[in-house]
């Protein structure tokens, strides 16, 4: 997990402690979506997980899409920037387009499947299917903040 302290730390200040995470929209010629129900929780979601200390953004969400669902990318752009104001989690979510690899479930997916969009948004809490929503769009990147639950501010 990535946490970030600013200077202001080291001045005596406290200062709240962030992770960072990352996701991939992939979509296929057609329109069709990948989506993973997660191992621990069962919720349906876009892959994605924590980006590593020593990892670059684009090879953060490269390798979790892969680790999740045995499906290779190329990250296209990002969509969209996601605080959840509870927990400090700061995700980034970015457009993919599949390369290579065969869906596969792994550790941390049960399912792995392409749907349409449509589907996947109604299968996915809010929180999520409004990051598949920006991923879908076009124009600049969403920022937004959440409670975990729903959008906030």
């Amino acid at each position: 997990m990535l946490i970030y302290m600013s200077n202001s730390t080291q001045q005596g200040r406290s200062t709240p402690l962030h992770s960072v995470s990352v996701a991939g929209v992939v979509v296929r010629d057609g329109g069709d979506v990948l989506v993973i129900r997660r191992a621990d929780n069962n919720t349906w979601e876009p892959p994605g997980g924590v980006l590593e200390l020593a990892e670059s953004v684009e090879a953060g969400v490269r390798r979790e899409v892969l680790e999740e669902t045995g499906v290779e990318v190329e990250v296209e752009r990002l969509t969209g920037v996601y605080k959840n104001m509870s927990l400090g989690v700061v995700a980034l979510v970015f457009r993919c387009r599949p390369v290579g690899g065969t869906p596969s479930v792994s550790e941390e997916s049960t399912v792995v499947q392409w749907i349409p969009a449509e589907e996947a948004a109604a299968r996915m809490g809010a929180m999520y299917s409004v990051r598949l929503r920006d991923a879908l769009g076009e124009g600049a990147p969403a920022v937004r903040a959440h409670d975990g639950r729903r959008l906030v501010g």
